[in-house]
């Protein structure tokens, strides 16, 4: 039946094609989202407010069950007078509200020194809230840090054999810490604490030398332990020197050591500590990774950490019983005991102890040198970067209720949402305030008082919030009648109506609900024999339809079928009725002037005169007062636009120029001249509207500028608005191309160099043949003198040996 009545509302608004996935769907949203008052369907009071908090109920007498319910504006503008409508408020009550402790630090004694308990840094500090149902309730809570605040540091270090020169620093820590702290605090109590690891195989050598002496060679060491309690916390430095003084370096197997059972002692064991009221510092030093919950499985240990304390003089006993504590299960008992905790590591472990840093709320990471000289230092720089930062956190909260933080911290900055809990870079003395909203969504835990807490972490002052739920009104509590005549003895008549008991139903509670569904009562509640009950617009209720109510109060179901309405109507220009009618059980009865099934078309002929007093100039006919132009050429409300008679490129070049490119003759008058089309620009000429592409006609025109580039457009007239479309970029003639030119010179003018060198050399090679010719000829015609020239001598001379025999 409601999808019957979406897609009946989407014919009326006369889709053309079937509806698609995502317009059914978000008209199923908008019914959804409506008016949450009514959608709740309330039988009594204490369901209606529950239901929102614009919601109320009207106890006037004579109202229908289902249109009791409804937001207070709606029933007032139905006739509910004001003192008949229920709708309680919520409230707050500042039951405990001590004022900030301003105090200022005193050098030298200080007779009326203060007690930490004493010391307010939150305010307010306890307080009530009566909440209702969607109606947020909000307060203001300010803190200020206290000047000259108690402060108790416990250093808590891993004794393993790597940290044996770290010792030697830290045994004269107390004197060297106190003088430093005393620059920030009066009052400063100090402990110590060592960690080595389980005495268990893997983590130790579990060999009778080695559990006396886990150290090689010469070395003494003293026995592994898990976690001592040295020396609990006390404003004396010098007991601190003593007996960090006797401590000794013992040894494990692992690398990783068990830190986690430390600190976990550390945070439980309050007393055995000593931990006061005041700032808690927890510094962790050590040179090493961490075990945690699950590690003890390599030694046979599978109980999870129970977070309670197991120190016999002040050395803890189960490390061998229980696991490691898990991360978590650190993070919840440091917050519950208001332990802020620096990690004093090397350099080498800094990634490990950042991320875990990131984890614990109220921590710091330091970078400890490798004989912690620098501890001092350390120190002094994470107290101020943890003490210049608030963040407030809160108890559980109970099902179906909401808090919100804002903060308003130094200098005007303004936080909300998840950086609403806190405010950073504050100095000790500054004041920070924080707006907090409580929400409640229905009738939390049955309508029985909690009691929620909000505390600013590692601090010990917490403001306690107790809240109250209002579930039912004030009239179920007053006036009412049990088993009332008036409820046919069937039903308690409170806040004006019927309460039925189990069973009836009706009005009156005069049915039964075993009958409701008989054929014979429903029959009267179907209209012609139909198969619907009340036009699935109602509820047969013993015979009679009641017709369901819409979200809008303006909107109703009438008829004894409940099968009229009046918004059931024709729609224009998403108005009912156009805006020009009313809406009487699904039809339009249209104003004077107007007709059609949406009372969309005007009978009035005055829109549609031409500057020439002719309806639609002549050249069309007026149709519910807009012109239907029958001679194609033309166009316009009035039918006078003809953009493709001949001169309109002319007409509109200038303005094309001007707009689109900057230039031509109106470039400093265009934006007041020319602002009459709209201008759609294009990459090329193909993307330009071809006279195919629009019912309207279409002119291209083609101009030329100053400097004889051309540009193209179109220009069209839609209805009533001009559109030029025109291309991004103008067609001007290119120029000579300069590198071809010159290139072609230098080798025309190489060519015929080489040529002429060419035709030289031909011509020397022919005139020299010529020469050597003539010469070969002469020397053939020469005729030469053959005798002895008289002045010739031979260049040899004949020697004959006197003594040779010419003998072998």
């Amino acid at each position: 039946a409601e999808l019957h009545f979406r897609l009946l509302i989407l014919q009326r608004l006369r889709y053309t094609s079937p509806p698609s996935d995502s317009a059914l769907s978000s008209l199923f949203v908008f019914h959804l989202e409506g008016n949450e008052c009514i959608s709740a369907n309330a039988k009594h009071c204490g369901e209606c407010i529950q239901a929102g908090a614009k919601c109320g109920w009207c106890e006037q007498e004579g109202e229908a069950l289902s249109t009791r319910c409804d937001e207070v504006e709606s029933l007032k503008d139905r006739g509910c007078n004001d003192s008949q409508i229920q709708n309680p408020t919520g409230k707050k009550w500042i039951i405990t509200n001590k004022r900030v402790t301003n105090r200022k630090k005193v050098t030298g004694v200080e007779t009326n020194k203060p007690k930490p308990e004493e010391i307010t840094q939150i305010q307010p500090q306890k307080l009530r809230l009566n909440l209702r149902s969607g109606q947020p309730q909000s307060f203001d809570l300010k803190f200020k840090r206290a000047e000259d605040y108690p402060i108790d540091l416990y250093y808590l270090m891993d004794l393993s054999y790597s940290m044996k020169d770290d010792l030697e620093n830290v045994k004269n820590l107390g004197t060297s810490l106190m003088l430093e702290m005393k620059k920030i605090t009066s009052d400063f109590h100090i402990g110590f604490g060592s960690f080595v690891e389980k005495t268990v195989m893997p983590y130790i050598s579990t060999t009778p030398s080695k559990l006396l002496n886990p150290c090689t060679g010469d070395q003494n060491c003293t026995s592994p332990f898990s976690y001592k309690n040295v020396l609990s916390l006390t404003s004396d430095g010098n007991m601190f020197n003593s007996l960090v003084g006797k401590q000794q370096i013992s040894g494990n197997l692992d690398s990783p050591e068990g830190g986690f059972d430390a600190i976990m002692q550390v945070a439980v064991c309050g007393k055995e500590i000593g931990w006061r009221n005041v700032t808690r510092l927890l510094v962790f030093s050590t040179d090493a990774g961490f075990h945690f919950a699950g590690d003890g499985k390599l030694g046979g240990i599978v109980l999870p950490n129970d977070g309670k304390c197991h120190l016999e003089d002040n050395v803890y006993t189960m490390s061998h019983y229980y696991d490691y504590p898990s991360i978590a299960h650190l993070v919840q008992k440091l917050s519950d005991n208001n332990i802020q905790t620096i990690f004093a590591v090397t350099e080498e472990f800094q990634p490990v102890y950042q991320e875990l840093k990131n984890l614990i709320p109220k921590s710091a990471v330091g970078t400890l040198s490798a004989n912690s000289s620098n501890v001092i230092n350390l120190i002094i720089d994470a107290y101020n970067s943890l003490s210049s930062e608030v963040i407030l956190d809160n108890s559980k909260l109970p099902e179906g209720v909401e808090i919100e933080y804002k903060s308003q911290c130094k200098n005007g900055v303004v936080n909300d949402k998840d950086d609403g809990r806190k405010c950073s870079n504050i100095s000790i003395g500054d004041e920070v305030n924080f707006n907090i909203t409580v929400t409640s969504k229905g009738c939390p835990n049955e309508g029985k008082s909690e009691t929620i807490k909000i505390k600013p972490l590692g601090f010990t002052e917490e403001v306690e919030i107790i809240l109250n739920f209002i579930c039912d009104c004030q009239c179920q509590n007053n006036d009412v009648v049990k088993k009332s005549e008036k409820c046919s003895l069937n039903g308690t008549f409170e806040c004006g109506a019927c309460r039925c008991f189990e069973g009836r139903v009706g009005r009156n509670c005069e049915c039964s609900s075993n009958d409701m569904a008989t054929d014979d009562m429903d029959q009267t509640c179907r209209k012609d024999n139909s198969t619907d009950i009340c036009s699935n617009n109602g509820e047969c209720v013993c015979g009679t339809c009641e017709c369901k109510k819409r979200p809008n109060p303006e909107e109703r179901y009438s008829g004894q079928f409940c099968e009229c309405d009046n918004f059931n109507c024709d729609r224009s220009e998403n108005k009912l009725c156009g805006g020009n009618g009313r809406c009487v059980c699904r039809e339009c009865i249209c104003d004077p002037m107007w007709s059609g099934r949406a009372c969309d078309c005007s009978l009035d002929n005055s829109t549609c005169l031409a500057t020439n007093k002719q309806i639609c100039n002549g050249r069309g006919r007026c149709e519910c007062g807009v012109c239907k132009c029958t001679d194609p050429k033309f166009q316009g409300p009035t039918c006078e636009t003809c953009p493709t008679c001949p001169g309109v490129c002319a007409e509109h070049k200038l303005c094309v120029q001007c707009r689109a490119f900057g230039t031509g003759e109106k470039m400093k008058t265009c934006k007041e001249e020319c602002s009459y089309f709209n201008l759609i620009t294009v990459k090329d000429r193909n993307k330009l509207p071809q006279p195919n592409d629009y019912p309207y006609p279409v002119m291209h025109c083609k101009e030329r500028d100053a400097n004889d580039c051309w540009f193209y457009y179109t220009y069209a007239v839609n209805d009533t608005e001009r559109e030029v479309h025109v291309v991004d970029k103008l067609d001007c003639p290119s120029g000579p191309d300069i590198i071809p030119i010159v290139a072609g010179v230098v080798a025309g003018i190489v060519l015929i160099g080489l040529a002429l060198l060419l035709i030289w050399k031909l011509l020397m090679i022919i005139h020299d043949r010529r020469e050597f010719a003539k010469f070969e000829k002469e020397k053939m015609n020469a005729k030469w003198d053959t005798g002895e020239n008289p002045i010739y001598k031979s260049a040899v001379t004949t020697v004959v040996n006197p003594k040779y025999e010419g003998k072998c």
